[in-house]
């Protein structure tokens, strides 16, 4: 099985793919992408779409999940995250895959063992989960986190 992990954001969108068989995860890519913040907001959110549109066909995952928003201290901000979020979900589930959503706190959980974890504990374990793996940057190692999550939640959400 496939699964596509997206980290939602206007100006960077992270992505991971693992394959899982059985118990055992396995890398497949990872990467960000960003937009051009001199376009407007709609012609932003088509290359978002459009973006990961090309993950989908290049990799064709099986399942996708996707981290929640979080409620900034500013407003706009959320506003900005929520809409790029929905963009992500629409291009998954576009294609055909169940779309699942996780929280920020139980995708840290998952992985490193605390809700509050940090980046660089996410990471580390990672590096672990993933041996040999090269992250694209914060958010493409967030989105595997996403995948991982998902990967390990599947028999619960049936």
């Amino acid at each position: 099985m496939i699964i596509l992990g997206v980290d939602p954001g206007l100006t960077c969108t992270g992505w991971g793919v693992v394959a899982k068989s059985g118990s055992r995860l396995s890398h497949v890519a990872n990467g960000q992408i960003r937009t051009n913040a001199k376009a407007t907001m709609a012609e932003r959110l088509v290359e978002l779409d459009a973006a990961l549109t090309d993950v989908i066909l290049t990799h064709r995952p099986d399942r996708g999940a996707v981290e929640e928003v979080f409620v900034n201290v500013n407003p706009q901000s959320t506003l900005k995250l929520g809409q790029a979020r929905g963009v992500a979900m629409l291009s998954l589930a576009r294609s055909g895959m169940p779309v699942a959503e996780y929280p920020t706190k139980v995708i840290k959980k998952a992985l490193v063992g605390t809700g509050g974890a940090e980046k660089q504990q996410i990471q580390h374990m990672l590096k672990i989960l993933l041996p040999g793996v090269i992250l694209a940057g914060e958010d493409a190692s967030d989105a595997l986190a996403v995948a991982i999550t998902h990967a390990n939640m599947l028999g619960s959400h049936r």
